[in-house]
């Protein structure tokens, strides 16, 4: 097995050296061949942000100046400084083919408006007549009962994140109320001498030109609609060394971008999910730190939030990128996804699985860090295998899953076969699994590793194959394995045809 370098010192959080009983060598294939801990050095290494744009040559954009307007007057290929300050973008930019945005000094484009005149009401504060007129209700909220986080505005007192409320008694320090009806803001926080900022336009960056480069801009407080993108990249775009954060939605969307690159970027606290890819073309996720985000409420277990989420795309990979304290999936392929490869991510404590690949074909997914995922509570989440772990693959086909490090994730790998019915390729089907090389430690709670099915989903004998990987177990002796609704030891798993030269022991690896 290849063992992948983690970049961050969380990987290793919660580990305890201890040595425990090995078990000598039999034909059940359990064998004591500990594996080395892999690398760990400070998630501070990790190289991401404006910090690592370089020197911009071209027309200056300056902080009183309308943007979109310049941008819009000049032809194909020209390249833009953004000066260091505050940019308050007022209507989205639309690059041409072959044009840069960038800068080297530091400037912030704001989707966010001054909110002032404000008055006393029943001990909270009010501003009036600053809010769109009331919307439809798209995604799927935690909260399904308030259903508010469809709702695109945010407010920022001195740059903190206030929470959205349902209704106007609910409002404290720290949070808003928005009453569309009455086109008012309510806040807890007195606003006297403080700076207010609404989020207003819902995108900053986006046009279908080709070519399109963005580096060493912070991008934030963009009012971006479920699934939309504070950036939507293009064909053939590159996005790198920004900073994109504290939008609504999404930070990132590559939408029918072919060819598009999203790299070295930080994506972080945007309130629904931090990338997504739609319709794409061999497009590239690399090297990019994508931590905190589902911000504004969406729902954790299986509606879109988290960290990376790709549907509908063919090729290409994500790779190299530290996926963190999200709260949802870590990295999502799902819907018809083919041909992906998920590589030598870092990707831990995520409040839903680490990894999820669903309804997707052709897949690979190795050589990652995946530790402390799926241990967020709230509709839907639980701990079976049913409810994912650090690897899930769900109803897919052709999917390989090899040399990932899998520690201490709510399950090990689980492989679920599902009735989903019919697509672009056919009737929806768990088939060609294999799994192989991994090192997967499972020794709290309920943890496992294995396959379910429903019944009107059964797998066929010799559709999923697990081998050659190693256990890290708490006791061997213990039923951490799961085949269709039984379970098993680890001395009794490899009599099921699985893991049969694998690797089971409770030494865990040295320090």
């Amino acid at each position: 097995m290849k063992t992948p370098t983690a970049v961050a010192a969380f990987v290793a959080a919660g580990t305890i050296a201890l040595t425990g009983t090995v078990l000598p060598a039999n034909s059940a294939g359990i064998l004591p061949a500990p594996r080395p801990k892999p690398t760990t050095t400070a998630s501070s290494a990790f190289q991401a942000g404006p910090s690592l744009a370089p020197a911009c040559a071209g027309i200056t954009i300056k902080p009183d100046q309308e943007a979109a307007d310049i941008v819009a007057a000049v032809p194909n290929g020209t390249t833009f400084c953004f000066t260091v300050g505050l940019h308050r973008i007022h209507r989205t930019i639309h690059p041409k083919a072959d044009q840069v945005l960038a800068s080297a000094q530091g400037a912030v484009l704001t989707g966010s408006v001054r909110l002032t005149n404000w008055s006393v009401s029943d001990g909270d504060w009010v501003a009036r007549g600053v809010l769109p007129s009331a919307y439809g209700r798209s995604g799927q909220c935690e909260d399904n009962v308030a259903n508010i986080c469809y709702l695109r505005e945010q407010v920022f007192v001195d740059g903190k994140h206030l929470t959205r409320v349902a209704a106007r008694d609910k409002v404290v320090p720290g949070t808003f109320y928005a009453d569309y009806a009455a086109n008012a803001v309510y806040v807890g926080d007195n606003p006297a001498g403080r700076v207010v900022e609404m989020s207003k336009p819902s995108t900053a960056i986006q046009s279908s030109a080709k070519g399109v480069t963005v580096r060493g801009l912070t991008i934030e407080h963009f009012a971006t609609p479920p699934q939309g993108g504070a950036v939507v990249l293009g064909p053939g775009w590159k996005v790198y060394a920004n900073d994109i954060r504290w939008n609504h939605a999404v930070g990132a969307m590559l939408v029918n971008a072919d060819g598009a690159v999203l790299k070295r970027n930080l994506i972080r606290y945007n309130g629904q999910l931090g990338v997504g890819q739609y319709s794409t073309v061999n497009g590239t996720i690399a090297q990019n730190l994508v931590g905190g985000n589902n911000t504004d409420g969406f729902w954790i277990a299986d509606w879109e939030s988290g960290g990376i989420k790709t549907t509908w795309s063919t090729g290409g990979s994500v790779t190299g990128n530290l996926i963190w304290r999200n709260r949802g999936v870590g990295l999502w392929s799902d819907a018809y996804d083919d041909g992906r490869t998920f590589s030598n991510n870092q990707i831990a404590y995520n409040a839903a699985d680490g990894i999820r690949y669903e309804i997707g074909r052709n897949g690979v997914i190795e050589n990652n860090v995946i530790s402390g995922n799926g241990f967020g509570t709230g509709r839907g989440s639980g701990a079976s295998l049913w409810d994912g772990g650090g690897i899930d693959v769900n109803t897919s086909s052709n999917v390989t899953v090899r040399n990932n490090v899998v520690a201490n994730n709510v399950n090990g790998i689980s492989i679920q076969s599902r009735t989903r019915g019919s697509g672009p390729w056919g009737l929806n089907l768990l088939r060609d699994i294999v799994v192989y090389g991994n090192q997967v430690t499972m020794r709290t709670g309920s943890a496992a590793t294995g396959m379910v099915q429903n019944s009107a989903a059964a797998i066929p004998p010799g559709e999923v194959t697990f081998n050659s990987n190693t256990y890290i177990l708490d006791s061997v002796n213990t039923k951490r394995f799961q085949k269709t609704g039984r379970w098993y030891t680890a001395r009794e798993w490899p009599q099921t045809g699985q893991d049969t030269k694998s690797t089971f022991t409770t030494v865990l690896p040295a320090r």
